[in-house]
């Protein structure tokens, strides 16, 4: 099997140290939660290493009886991808059932609220006001 050209080698070395730079500053700018930026900072550092380590991915493919070596990063990536989507998914619904969970506590502190002012308006002899949260 061939190996990668010199040019491809490099330029796959420069593209995936300024992928780790630009995750590096959209965590020192917030933007991204460290829980993230892990899975794409492991992401980088396999494509760093298939960078380098030239005949890496042939041997591999070999090792795991694939014939074709790119149809392996295909499959991984395919792989990585499905797993990043279900912990996405996760993440969503576990948001959604907190939010949830917020709503109801806002509308009950709300009626509370309500019913206080109700209380009040009735003790002093004025008419109830609404409370506007």
């Amino acid at each position: 099997m061939e190996t990668l050209p010199v040019k491809i080698q490099i330029i796959s070395v420069i593209g995936a140290l300024g992928f780790l730079a630009m995750i590096a500053r959209l965590i020192v700018r917030g933007k991204l939660r460290e829980e993230y930026a892990i899975v794409w900072i492991i992401c980088t550092a396999i494509l760093t290493v298939f960078s380098i380590w030239r005949k890496g991915l042939e041997e591999i493919s070999l090792l795991l009886g694939v014939f074709y070596p790119p149809s392996l990063i295909f499959l991984a990536a395919i792989f990585a991808i499905i797993v990043f989507l279900v912990h996405l998914s996760v993440v969503n619904s576990r948001m959604q059932s907190e939010i949830k969970v917020l709503t109801h506590e806002v509308a009950f502190l709300k009626q509370q609220l309500q019913k206080r002012a109700g209380e009040t308006a009735v003790s002093s002899g004025d008419e109830p006001v609404s409370a506007a949260v």
